[in-house]
């Protein structure tokens, strides 16, 4: 471990003497910090992200089990794809130097998470919801049509769980009860990784030195926001899937089709009654008065009818 932190530290220093001696400046563009760029340029998405319901309700501990399995599962989708593009695009001169697999990838963790939570036969019994599959859709497409874009998912993600997934880790761990081995939070867990804060700048560093001219340094950015949009989208369609859930509990199938059984026999006696009252008009005063009074128009209409 402390080997890797004198690594990295040197290579810090010399990316940053590299960036310096550089001006900023990239295929022949001042293109300033592209880190730097991502930041600024994500600073509302992000906040809108943060600030979703299901995770406000996260961050305040309201959280449970079922719903908790929910954000794995989709995550599991998600960083199927996103590592089997970095994977693909490794060499890519547009994506190789922020290339971390033993340091970052999460598919492992999250299927020791699944087993967790699901079980042995976990994969059968896991689903992937239609936000997280557009979410996956747009992974696939940027890393076969337009790696040089691949660089902006990789740094919403994996930068986004060395930050905030920490405080996350910590209020899964207390709200449902999960053992201080890190069994269930693997996924936030980076054994990798000495000092979140170190990668950081390191991964922000090997970013500078990616090439890119100004159009290309855009669609960076115009993608970053994607990604965070597609963050929203997930967790907005998480809250309306756990939407059936209660704050000690999750309402299962079999409660619902329940309580969906007794809202029926409700407008089924509410329908009876009313039919009820319609008819009780015909029997009161007034429509037994109105009713004999048809009966005498008609016997008259005979009458006339006849003596014609």
């Amino acid at each position: 471990a402390f080997q890797l932190n004198v690594e990295v530290f040197d290579e810090l220093l010399q990316l940053g003497a590299h960036n310096q001696r550089n001006g900023g400046v990239v295929n022949g563009s001042m293109l300033g910090d592209l880190s730097e760029a991502l930041k600024l340029a994500t600073k509302d998405a992000h906040e809108l992200a943060e600030n979703s319901e299901f995770m406000r309700n996260f961050l305040k501990g309201q959280v449970t089990r079922d719903q908790f399995k929910l954000l794995l599962d989709s995550l599991y989708f998600i960083y199927n794809a996103l590592e089997e593009e970095t994977e693909r695009n490794k060499d890519h001169p547009a994506f190789a130097p922020v290339h971390f697999p033993s340091e970052l990838n999460r598919k492992e963790a999250l299927e020791q998470d699944l087993e967790y939570f699901h079980g042995p036969e976990w994969k059968s019994r896991i689903e992937c919801p239609k936000a997280a599959g557009n979410y996956v859709s747009r992974l696939h497409h940027v890393g076969r049509d337009e790696p040089e874009l691949l660089v902006a998912h990789a740094y919403i993600r994996y930068l986004g769980d060395l930050s905030g997934g920490q405080m996350l880790k910590r209020v899964a761990q207390k709200a449902l009860q999960l053992p201080s081995t890190d069994e269930g939070v693997a996924f936030f867990t980076f054994d990798r990784v000495t000092s979140a804060t170190k990668f950081k700048q390191l991964y922000r560093s090997r970013m500078n030195t990616l090439e890119a001219d100004g159009e290309t340094l855009q669609r960076i950015l115009d993608e970053a926001n994607r990604a965070f949009q597609l963050n929203v989208e997930v967790f907005d369609e998480l809250q309306r899937l756990s939407s059936g859930s209660e704050r000690n509990g999750t309402v299962h199938g079999n409660d619902i089709r329940k309580r969906a059984a007794v809202v029926q026999g409700r407008s089924m006696t509410t329908g009876t009654t009313r039919d009820l009252q319609s008819r009780e008009p015909l029997t009161d005063g007034s429509g037994l008065r109105f009713a004999l009074l048809l009966g005498l128009v008609a016997v008259m209409l005979g009458i006339g009818w006849y003596l014609l």
